[in-house]
Order: structure tokens, then sequence, then C-alpha cells
């Protein structure tokens, strides 16, 4: 099929904004730790992402595009009630930890330029809600899309201050390694991923599934880019630092490289706390509402009560860094619920027609579902 630069830039988007998101505040604090742990050597476990990140998303944006419809919705119509239910509210859940993480983030992000998180996060939580309250998708990607080149351009702009002669293969491969395994999983492949480029795609009404998969692919490619950028940075910490609370990652920020790779890295970590902070309301909201069918003004309070405990969490605590890499395992097995259930649609000949998950797209995505599964078993052993 041969494809235009015009229908790429019409479907450019929903995809590329899933991958930037995917690199949300967790995420970072995940590569602050690996790479004050263990230096380059999760670097090719990093770049090995891209693959079943790839396939799995893949899948995600040719169902919004094939269909038309999004997950919710599709799970609504293709299976039960109960099931619906079942799939979506564990997600609001999720999406309730995830919010404090990108909260807090955003908190630390606004203390180290000194500014009050009691000033900064009200302000933020009321942009937040504005943009998702007016629920118009287009004007709102428009400004996403500026917040995550910001977020790539700060990140790669200070990845070459950090670049030291560290080797890339682990020397030894003990619980904490195979735990930010697992971590680092959960960071890159998160449920709200699926929910949000589904919907998101439908909501383009753009029919190029040829299109989807090639921004999917630049989105993977680069939002793992990033990770190892945050990596390579981190590597200049001590050997073995631990970060527990939000002052410790301030101080950790802090002491990385000259005096402008703070400031860069903090412009980095508010703008993806932001851009995942819409990112994961209107892929939650677009499940929930979907999957439940709810026609009237319901879904505001869906927003409301995930939202507004979470933006006040960090204004009550300090200690919620360590819980960021156990929230990142589970999100490895909340995924399992959802991806399941948007493979199994794939796959479905009736709606998919020609886009039909099938042969060999088929194989390397059920691989791509256990090897995820696999991966965050590793935090028990």
């Amino acid at each position: 099929m041969k494809i235009h630069l015009s229908e790429i830039r019409k479907v450019f988007g929903p995809a590329w904004l899933v991958m930037m998101a995917d690199v949300d505040a967790a995420s970072i604090i995940t590569a602050i730790q690996t790479g004050a742990s263990f230096k380059y050597e999760f670097i090719p476990i990093l770049l090995a992402l891209i693959i079943p990140l790839y396939f799995i998303s893949e899948v995600a944006g040719r169902v919004g595009a094939a269909t038309k419809k999004g997950l919710g919705e599709l799970i609504r119509e293709n299976f039960s009630r109960r099931w619906s239910v079942f799939l979506s509210f564990p997600m609001a859940i999720t999406d309730f930890l995830s919010y404090v993480a990108e909260y807090t983030a955003i908190a630390v992000g606004f203390s180290i330029i000194g500014i009050s998180p009691l000033i900064a996060l009200p302000i933020v939580y009321i942009i937040h809600i504005a943009i998702v309250f007016r629920r118009k998708y287009e004007k709102a990607e428009k400004y996403l899309l500026v917040v995550s080149l910001v977020m790539l351009i700060a990140y790669l702009a200070m990845m070459g201050k950090g670049i030291s002669d560290y080797g890339i293969f682990p020397h030894s491969i003990n619980k904490l390694f195979l735990l930010l395994i697992a971590a680092n999983v959960g960071a890159v492949i998160m449920p709200f991923m699926l929910f949000y480029q589904t919907s998101a795609t439908a909501k383009k009404g753009y029919h190029s599934v040829q299109a989807t998969k090639i921004e999917t692919f630049v989105g993977a490619v680069f939002s793992q880019i990033i990770m190892i950028a945050i990596v390579v940075v981190s590597a200049g910490l001590g050997k073995g630092t631990v970060i527990n609370t939000s002052h410790q990652l301030a101080n950790a920020i802090t002491s990385l490289g000259n005096s402008f790779t703070p400031a860069i890295f903090t412009i980095g970590l508010i703008a993806a706390g932001f851009l995942a902070l819409v990112v994961i309301s209107m892929a939650s909201a677009w499940g929930i509402v979907e999957a439940l069918d709810i026609k009237d003004k319901t879904w505001l309070k869906i927003y409301i009560i995930e939202t507004l405990p979470a933006m006040i969490v960090p204004l009550l605590f300090n200690n919620l860094i360590a819980l960021v890499l156990t929230l990142m395992v589970a999100l490895v097995f909340v995924l399992i619920g959802p991806v399941v259930a948007l493979g199994l649609i794939a796959e479905k000949k009736k709606l998919m027609r020609e886009h039909t998950l099938k042969g060999a797209s088929r194989l390397a995505f059920w691989i791509s579902v256990m090897l995820v599964v696999m991966c965050g078993l590793l935090a028990f052993i």
C-alpha cells in the first residue's frame, strides 16, 4: 500500500502521544533508579522492549483505525457487561495510583525551581481538568504534541552530558536487577495506553492502518530513547543510590550534571507528568464511559473522583517514591485483562475485515504479551 506524507501527518497524534505519555513521571523515576543502580547495563533491555511495545501498541491503533470504536465500547459490545466492568474499573484504580505518581513528580519539579507544590499543583489540576472537561480531543492534541516535543528535546539535550565508558552488559544478576526488569516492563507498557490509543485513533476518524503503524513504531523508538537518555544521565549518580522519597528524588536531580542539567531535567519531568495526566484521564474515562455506555455527565464525576484525591496526596505525604517500583510491577498484571481482550477483538474478522490480526502479526502480538507477563513474574523470584 502506498503511503502519502499527508496521510501520516493527518494521523500523527494518538500513537505518538501515547508513546510519549508512556514515558511518564513514574517511568522516569524507574529509569533514574535503574541508571543509578546499574549504570548502562539496562540499555540493551530497554532497546529490546521496543519490540513488545510496538507490537502491542500497533494492535491497539489498528483496532481503533479499523473499527472506529474505542476499546471500552468494543469490550462492551463483544463481551458481557460484567466483563466490561471487570476490565475497566481496576484500570481506574491503577490510574489513581498513576495520578499520585504524576502529581508527586510535578511537585518535585516545581520544588526544584522554587515554586511551592501548594501553589503549583492546584493550578496544574485546574488546567488538567479544563482540558478533559471540554472533551475537545483535537484541540487538546495540538497542545499535547507541543508538550511531548518539549519533553523529548529536554531529555535528548542532556543525554550527552552523562555519556561515559560504562559497560552495557550486566556484571551480575541479582534480585534488584530482576525487580527492575519487571518495573521497566511495567513502565513501558501500561494499561492506559491500550484504551487511549484505540479511542483516540478512532476519534481521529482516519482510515489508514498502515500510517498508524508507522507512527506507532516511530513513537516506540523515541520513547525508549528518552528512557535510555534518563538512564545515561542517572548513571552519574553513585552506584547503588536508592531513591525512596520525593525529597531524595529532588536531591538526585539537583546533583546531576552541570548547572543546566537539573533545570532541563525539571522541565522534562513537569512536561512528562502533565502529558501523562491528560492522556491517562482521557484513556480511563473513555474506557469506563464506553464500557458502561454512560451518556450523561457522570463521566465528569469519574474524572474528579480519580484526580482530586490524587492531587492532594503529594501535599500530605513525602515518602511516595518508594511505591513507584511496586506500582510499575503491578501494572504488568493489570495489563493482562485489557490486552487479552484487545487481542481477541483484533482477531474478529467481522469487526476488523482486511485488518484482522493473523499470521506473523498475530504470533508477534501474543508472544509479546507472554514475554511481558513473564518479565513481571521476575519480581517474585
